[in-house]
């Protein structure tokens, strides 16, 4: 999708790049459609254990409306909020987002004034294609190696990466330096992609509140990102891109540190572990 995209943007004009996105958000939204809501087990999706969540919440039969939903998720927030592995997981998403999402917007604009607009369009799709590749071979990896070494060990990789990431664009200034390390991208994504996802299923498993993790997760997520891009772009209009770059690697750098104090290793290693990384009972959640 990216390279089509790219390509109309070279061809026949910019506006169907976003063309692209309109319709394969469309093609997404007709194969949703063919879901049979009757074939969703509620209570394993929110990785409950049955009787332990029916007074806790109840399923869509059961609920009277979507505000009333709402209001039955605050107090899941809450007592999320309220769990310290949670809440500073929470706050490392932040961190990690905080240092990742300003990079390839700093990047692509490095590129824009080094080449010609044109060029510099297609390789931009080049280089997200190619750390897309990564991305696929080490979220492969991680699913592996999470229910061998543990999670803690691998988000911390995933930190690091990003650190390293953001001091070598501070010292690049040729745009294959910048393609070349923008392939990293991929290691501290892939990670992330995998792990936080078997991190939020390790702390919520029993007790039906995974969905509502992933959703603070979520938010935690766009948090960040909205902090990276507001506080980068600013620094990089006023005092250069590679002070911005600096703080990005300082905020993941700041993060490693913060998980690695502060965050225990939630795998339970008393639980048989399949080739996802996740015990075998939480396979469908």
């Amino acid at each position: 999708p990216r390279l089509v995209a790219a390509q109309y943007g070279t061809t026949i004009g910019l506006p169907w790049m976003f063309a692209t996105v309109v319709g394969l958000a469309a093609v997404s939204l007709l194969l949703l459609s063919r879901i049979d809501p009757a074939d969703i087990d509620h209570d394993m999706a929110r990785g409950g254990d049955g009787a332990a969540n029916q007074a806790d919440a109840g399923t869509p039969a059961q609920t009277a409306g979507a505000l009333q939903a709402f209001h039955g998720l605050l107090p899941a927030f809450r007592d999320l909020i309220r769990q310290r592995p949670v809440a500073v997981f929470l706050a490392c998403a932040v961190m990690f987002h905080f240092a990742n999402a300003a990079m390839v917007p700093l990047v692509t604009q490095m590129l824009a004034r080094a080449l010609a607009a044109r060029k510099a369009i297609m390789l931009t799709s080049g280089y997200m294609v190619a750390s897309q590749l990564v991305f696929v071979v080490v979220a492969a990896l991680a699913g592996k190696l999470a229910g061998r070494l543990g999670r803690k060990p691998l988000f911390l990789f995933a930190f690091g990466a990003l650190c390293v990431r953001g001091l070598l664009y501070s010292v690049c200034t040729s745009p294959a330096a910048l393609i070349a390390v923008q392939c990293m991208d991929g290691l501290g994504a892939g990670v992330f992609g995998v792990v936080a996802t078997l991190i939020i299923a390790d702390l919520t498993k029993g007790t039906g509140r995974f969905n509502a993790a992933q959703g603070a997760v979520a938010t935690a997520v766009g948090v960040g990102a909205l902090l990276s891009n507001s506080v980068a772009g600013f620094l990089a209009h006023h005092a250069g891109t590679t002070t911005a770059f600096l703080l990005l690697a300082a905020v993941a750098a700041a993060g490693f540190l913060l998980f690695a104090m502060a965050m225990p290793e939630t795998l339970d290693r008393t639980q048989p572990q399949d080739a996802s990384g996740g015990a075998e009972d939480q396979r469908c959640a």
